[in-house]
Order: structure tokens, then C-alpha cells, then sequence
């Protein structure tokens, strides 16, 4: 294995830890509070979050158009619905 893809499984490993940290997150919000915080329910952001691991789990899919898109729901999730999720909640877990 070469630098580069030494460099694409590290790569890989760690954006797939986000994504499942996003999942797992989001299956643990209460239902009510999405809407309250105005964006979509709980429902849709466990189907994109769901579909955002399954896209991640081969590596060689890390730098693809599905790899980066997942990446960026799980990033989504996490820097805009997570922190408004606290702020209403008032708990990190």
C-alpha cells in the first residue's frame, strides 16, 4: 500500500467515525424538537444520516461524489441541528 492510499484509508476511517457519531446522535434526539428548531423531523435526518454511513463504509467511495455528500449531511447534522439540539435540550448525550 501506498502513501496515497494509506492517506485515503486514514482519511476514510476518520470520516466514517463522523458519520457514525452523527448517526448515532441523531437516533438518540427526541422526535418533538426537530420541528421545533425548524428543520424537517426527526425521521428525514435519520434517513439521510443512515444513507450518508451506508455511502461511507467502502473505502474506496471516501473521495467519491457519494463519500463527500454523505460527508456532508454528517457534517450538517452535526455543526447546525446538534448545537440548537443542546441549546433546547440543554444535554450533549
Amino acid at each position: 500500500m501506498g502513501l496515497d492510499g494509506m492517506v485515503i484509508l486514514i482519511l476514510w476511517a476518520i470520516l466514517l467515525g463522523v458519520k457514525v457519531f452523527a448517526l448515532i446522535d441523531c437516533l438518540r434526539r427526541p422526535a418533538d424538537y426537530f420541528p421545533y428548531i425548524g428543520r424537517q423531523t426527526k425521521l428525514l435526518w435519520v434517513a439521510l444520516t443512515t444513507v450518508s454511513l451506508l455511502a461511507g463504509l467502502a473505502p474506496n467511495l471516501t473521495m467519491s461524489i457519494f463519500g463527500i455528500a454523505g460527508t456532508i449531511i454528517s457534517l450538517i447534522y452535526l455543526l447546525d441541528i446538534r448545537p440548537k439540539m443542546i441549546e433546547i435540550t440543554g444535554r450533549k448525550f
